[in-house]
Formats: structure tokens, sequence, C-alpha cells
């Protein structure tokens, strides 16, 4: 029996009103519950709704003035130097006064947000006032296509000048003042431990460059960004580490410092080919022991920058602390970088030839470098009369003057 017939069968009367509002109670609990649930979401929902909507607009407002191409219209190239080790700072206030960007904050902040401030690659750039800050900040990232590094070649015999002049040819530097400058003084390498001793040898303020005979001839890769002194440090650096201890050993027994030592092997290189520089080495020991001029046609040339191979008596008297045929000894400096192979020769000169007292020599062919070795001053003389006419006409034939 329901309870509706138990109320009737009881005499009890049912209220309809009452058990609706019952019922609406019960359903308005049951939303109230719903929206209790549902209301954190909806208001999150929201605010996150118009968070966004902010955003866009912030963003907008961002790229429209400060993100977006300085003017869109002009693509004119405008360079851009980013150094090795600049920072994004520095990057950043230089896109800023190229006019390329219009704040640099916002372009730092904006390259360390995008996870590339770290990733800029030093290089020579070509911009434009057409390109947005996403655009700069590719290219940057990406590099300006360029080589990073590059091969040179330093060769035995080369001067400073020389080197400067081949520097330049290769576009590692745009002008070889700063190279010069450096390589005269040698005074920003005196943290190199050699150069300090050799800035100290008595005479060294007659020399031309400081440095020359120290830039080690040799292979290198270097970096298209690096600069004079650097590149000149790690010329020095190379000399040194190829410079034994017991090269020094060796030099002490001779009594030889190691300007000496250099300035040697220096004149030995510019006057013979290396099958021939220890027997070079032995004459100029033996003249040295007994106190006579070096007579070295290469010293001369070093001053006046004749390419000459006969020599007249006017250039012979060029007066300079150079010329070992007015100075006796050796000449100021080394007159040109010299290989490691000229260097042992300086300090192992052929022991025949310095036994059997050899002390003259000259060029026999030209074309060849072939040299004679005579004992005697009449030996020697005769032999230049004989080759002489070779080395004129050699002169000749290239119009050297």
């Amino acid at each position: 029996m329901s309870k509706t017939q138990k109320n009737r069968a009881s005499g009890k009367k049912t209220n309809p009103e009452k058990q609706w509002h019952k019922r609406r109670k019960e359903k308005i609990a049951v939303y109230a519950g719903i929206w209790k649930l549902i209301r954190p979401a909806i208001v999150y929902g929201c605010a996150f709704i118009a968070l966004v909507g902010l955003m866009s607009t912030g963003w907008q407002s961002l790229n429209q003035y400060f993100l977006a191409p300085m003017d869109p219209a002009d693509d004119a190239a405008v360079a851009v130097t980013v150094s090795s080790g600049s920072s994004l700072s520095l990057v950043s206030r230089q896109l800023e006064e190229k006019g390329l960007v219009r704040n640099s904050t916002v372009f730092k902040y904006y390259a360390d947000l995008m996870g590339m401030g770290q990733r800029i690659q030093s290089g020579n750039y070509e911009m434009s006032r057409a390109m947005s800050a996403a655009d700069l900040l590719e290219r940057l990232v990406s590099g300006d296509g360029r080589p990073k590094t590059l091969r040179i070649t330093i060769i035995p015999g080369w001067t400073v000048e020389n080197t400067a002049d081949y520097l330049v040819e290769n576009k590692v530097f745009a002008s070889k003042d700063q190279f010069l400058s450096l390589c005269r003084t040698g005074d920003a390498f005196k943290d190199v431990y050699f150069v300090q001793s050799v800035l100290q040898q008595s005479g060294r303020k007659d020399v031309t460059y400081a440095l020359e005979g120290y830039l080690s001839p040799n292979t290198y890769e270097i970096y298209t960004s690096t600069d004079e002194e650097s590149l000149i440090r790690r010329l020095l650096r190379q000399t040194e580490s190829v410079y034994l201890t017991s090269y020094e050993e060796r030099a002490e027994e001779l009594g030889f410092s190691m300007s000496d030592v250099f300035t040697l092997a220096s004149v030995i290189e510019k006057e013979a080919k290396t099958d021939d520089f220890a027997k070079v080495s032995a004459v100029f020991h033996n003249r040295l022991k007994k106190q006579m001029t070096l007579d070295s046609d290469a010293t001369v040339k070093y001053v006046s920058g004749s390419v000459k191979m006969a020599l007249n008596a006017s250039d012979l008297a060029v007066d300079s602390p150079y010329n070992t045929y007015r100075r006796k000894g050796l000449p100021a400096g080394p007159i040109c970088n010299p290989s490691m192979d000229a260097v042992m020769a300086a300090l192992y000169p052929d022991e025949d030839y310095v036994k059997d007292q050899y002390l003259y020599f000259c060029s026999t062919d030209p074309n060849s470098g072939a040299l004679h070795f005579s004992r005697t001053l009449e030996e020697h003389e005769a032999a230049v009369a004989m080759y002489r006419p070779l080395w004129e006409e050699y002169d000749q034939r290239r119009g050297a003057k």
C-alpha cells in the first residue's frame, strides 16, 4: 500500500503545495552545488580570456612600436659589424644606433625571450630598416654567410713589411698601419717571455722593427675577426714554443743571446738555400771570430730595398747600423723572419767549414741559388770576377736597378 493510500486509510490529507516547495528546495540545493563547482572554472576562464585579450593587445602594441620594421619601404643596406666576444647588450645598442630597432633594451629582452641571446655570431652583416626584429635576430643567429676562419702562411725570409702586405692583400686586415706600428715598438708584447729580454738588448734602439725576426713562419688557421695584436701575439707564441731550452743552452755556449741567434739566422735565411745554411753559418762564425765585417749583401738590401744581385760601391756605402760592410759584428737586429732551419744553422754551423776556415762565399747561378765558397780573399775575388757577369745579366733581365 502506498503512502498516499495509507494516508487516506488513516484519514490524513496530502498537501501538494508543501510537496512542491520541498521539491523546489531540493532542486535549488542541487543547482547550488553544481554552481559551486563550476563557478571557479567560469571565473578563471573569464579571467584567462581577459588576460589573453590584454596580452594580445599588448603584444600587438609591442610589435607595432618596437619589433616591427622601422621603415618597410627602406631596403637600403646598413652595414653592421659584430666583433668576436660582443655582448648582446652591445649588439642591441649598435642596432639602435644604426636605426634598425627603436629600443635596444626591448630588442635585448626579445632575443633572450626567444632563447637566441647567446647564439648571436660575429661577422660583417648587411641589414636594412625594412627588416623586423625577428628578421634581424634570425640573421644574427644564422651568421653573415662568410667563412669564420681562414688559413694564412707566413713564408720564411719575409720581413715584417712583407707579412703586413700579405695580410692586407688577403683581406685579413684593411690596413697595415696598426700591424706595423705594433711591430715597430713591441711594447704591447712584453708579457711574452723573450720579448722583454730582446727589447732590452743593447743597440736595439737602432732597429727598424722591434719584432723583426720573431714572427714565426708557419701556416696558421685564424678567425676572420682576429685583430692585429692577437695575430702578432700568436706568431710570437709560436716562436716561443719552438725555441727550446736546449737552443738557449747552445746559444750560451756560443756567447750568443737569443737576439744574436735570430739576427744571424735571418742573414743566413736571406743569403742561402736550406742546403747551404750550415756552410754559410760557418763562414759568418769564422768572420765573427776574426772580428771581420760579415759583408752580407742581404743586410744592405734590407736597408735600401734593392733587389739587385750585383751591388756596386754606392750601394755598399749606405750609412746604416744594418750595413755589415761598414759595421763589424752582427747587424742591429734581424733582417727577416727566419725558419727554424736557419736558426739551427746559426746554432750549429758546418763543423768542417769552420775547421777549414772558410771566410767567403758568392752566388754562382742566380737562377739556382747555388753558392761558391772560398778560404782566401784571392779565391773569392776570382770567383766574383767569374760570376759577376751572370749577376748583371740577371739584373738586366729583371729590370732591377
